[in-house]
C-alpha cells in the first residue's frame, strides 16, 4: 500500500470517529439534540436528564484525536492536487486551514455547553449561559463549514474540468456534494459521513 492510500484510510478512520464524537453530543439519553428546543428549559432538560458529564467530555477529546487523524489525508489531497493545478491546490490548503484551525476549536465549543449544561443542573440559567456561548463563538462554526466548501469547491472544479486524471464523474467522491445530499436526512454527524465516503471513494480511484 502506498503512503498515499495509508494516508486516505487514516483520514477514513477519522472522520468515522468524528462522527462517532457527533452522534455522543446528538443523540441523548432521551432524545435528540435539537437547537430548537435550546429556546424551550423543559424540552432540553428532559433530553438531557440522566446524561453523562464523561459523554461530552469524550466527544471532545475524541474528536480533537479524530481531526488529527484526518488532516493528513485532507493535506494528501492537495499534496497530489499541485501538479495538476495549483490554483486549486492553494485554494485547498486555504480550505484546510480554516477546517483545522477553527473546526477543531469548533468541535471543542460544540461539546463544552452540553458538559455546562449538565454540570450547573439543566436549570433555566444554565441554558442561558450555554445559549449566551453559543452564539459568541458561532464564529468557529461558520468558519469551519466555509473551508469545507473552498476545499469542496477547489476540488470538485479541479476534477468536472478535467484537470485531473480522475474520471468527470469521480466529482461525486466530493465532502461538498455529499454533505448537500446527506442534509435533508438531517442524521448526526453528516458532515462526518460524506468525509469519510469522500476518502474512501478517492481510496479505490487514485
Amino acid at each position: 500500500m502506498t503512503e498515499m492510500k495509508a494516508l486516505l484510510l487514516l483520514a477514513v478512520a477519522g472522520h468515522l470517529l468524528c462522527g462517532f464524537t457527533d452522534c455522543l453530543m446528538t443523540y441523548l439519553p432521551n432524545g435528540r439534540f435539537r437547537f430548537e428546543d435550546m429556546k424551550d428549559n423543559s424540552k432540553l432538560s428532559g433530553a438531557f436528564e440522566g446524561m453523562s458529564l464523561r459523554r461530552p467530555l469524550m466527544a471532545m477529546l475524541l474528536g480533537c484525536l479524530a481531526m488529527c487523524m484526518f488532516f493528513f489525508g485532507y493535506m494528501a489531497l492537495c499534496d497530489w492536487m499541485r501538479p495538476y493545478s495549483t490554483a486549486c491546490a492553494a485554494l485547498m490548503r486555504a480550505g484546510c486551514a480554516l477546517v483545522f484551525t477553527f473546526g477543531m476549536a469548533h468541535h471543542v465549543f460544540c461539546g463544552a455547553p452540553e458538559w455546562l449544561y449538565v454540570r450547573l443542573g439543566r436549570t433555566q440559567e444554565a441554558l442561558d449561559i450555554i445559549n449566551e456561548f453559543f452564539k459568541k463563538t458561532s464564529v468557529t462554526m461558520i468558519a469551519c463549514y466555509l473551508g469545507f466548501l473552498v476545499f469542496g469547491a477547489a476540488l470538485f472544479a479541479a476534477v468536472v474540468s478535467g484537470a485531473t486524471p480522475l474520471p468527470r464523474w469521480a466529482c461525486v467522491f466530493n465532502i461538498l456534494p455529499l454533505m448537500l445530499a446527506m442534509l435533508p436526512l438531517r442524521v448526526g454527524g453528516f458532515g462526518n459521513w460524506a468525509g469519510a465516503a469522500m476518502f474512501l471513494g478517492l481510496f479505490f480511484l487514485l
